[in-house]
């Protein structure tokens, strides 16, 4: 990769603390006690894990949130600094972002996200101004202060992703990060059968070039613009046994965008998500490791 900018991705928004909690299925039926694993903290939550992720296949990654003056904000803290991960923030007075997810013996997950926004706190332009001019890309998070963040990032002329996560294609909220990313990203879990409209309707509604909804053991399906075609891609043997699919999604994300900041094209970028995907389905925690571009050679051949 060869550009003048000092960072590839730029990510925006989404540092915080996962708890998880290994169960022995989901659904869960009720119990007063149940006993489980150990209970662990994780730093971690979406843009932690695209991150990391990014950073772990070679790219230059600058990361910027709010975070809490916390005992979790100095845990993402430590965190940050033992990765070296350049990560500049300011405190929120909500305090740090967190989750507690309850993950199967199958590595399914549920998380119960607490996202303890503050009405009308948002990231100021003069705060990441200079990093944005420096940057290739820049992923935004649909947390509720980064929507401010998007009208910014489009006179930049920088290219965006965005991953809405579990969006039904209804909710208002993900809408503006829908129609303003080049490469929109997403759960299949709450489509149904509007899968393949909903996909069309971000293509036609907004900006995007590619969309995309992840759909766990089934693959992926995407939508591309000129095409009124929604192509299914098998989901790839992972390299290991599934223990966690916390942080999957992201690795795909950070997959597929940096094949297209290494000139590849749509299918190329499409199975660097998939294998991205399931080799983080074999870590245990949202962000604690993902592939490199080794392991994704190994995985692609």
């Amino acid at each position: 990769m060869t550009s003048e900018s000092e960072f590839d991705v730029l990510v925006i928004g989404g540092a915080g603390v996962d708890t998880i909690v290994r169960v022995p299925e989901l659904p869960m039926p009720y119990a007063d006690s149940v006993a489980v694993e150990p209970v662990i903290s994780y730093v971690a939550h979406t843009g932690t894990a695209v991150a990391l992720a990014s950073r772990s296949l070679g790219l230059r990654v600058k990361f910027a949130d709010f975070l809490g003056e916390d005992e979790f904000g100095e845990m993402v803290l430590r965190r940050f600094e033992e990765e070296k991960l350049d990560f500049s923030w300011l405190p929120s007075a909500a305090g740090t972002t967190r989750a507690v997810n309850l993950v199967s013996a199958d590595g399914r997950r549920m998380s119960f996200y607490d996202a303890r926004g503050v009405a009308g706190e948002f990231l100021p332009e003069s705060f990441y101004e200079g990093w944005l001019a420096a940057s290739r890309h820049v992923h935004v998070v649909i947390a509720g202060h980064a929507v401010h963040v998007l009208p910014v990032v489009l006179r930049s002329g920088a290219s965006i992703s965005t991953d809405l996560h579990d969006w039904d294609g209804v909710n208002e909220h993900h809408k503006p990060f829908a129609y303003a990313a080049d490469h929109v990203f997403m759960s299949a879990a709450n489509l149904g059968e509007r899968r393949d409209a909903v996909l069309r309707e971000v293509l036609g509604r907004g900006r995007a070039r590619t969309v995309v909804a992840t759909d766990g053991a089934r693959g992926a399906y995407l939508a591309t613009r000129g095409s009124d075609a929604v192509r299914h891609y098998p989901a790839v043997t992972p390299p290991a046994p599934v223990v966690d699919s916390n942080g999957a999604g992201d690795a795909f994300v950070s997959g597929f965008v940096s094949g297209v900041l290494r000139g590849a094209d749509v299918e190329e970028c499409m199975r660097r998500g998939l294998v991205a995907g399931a080799f983080a389905c074999t870590i245990h925690g949202t962000a604690e490791r993902f592939a490199t571009e080794t392991d994704l050679a190994a995985l692609l051949s």
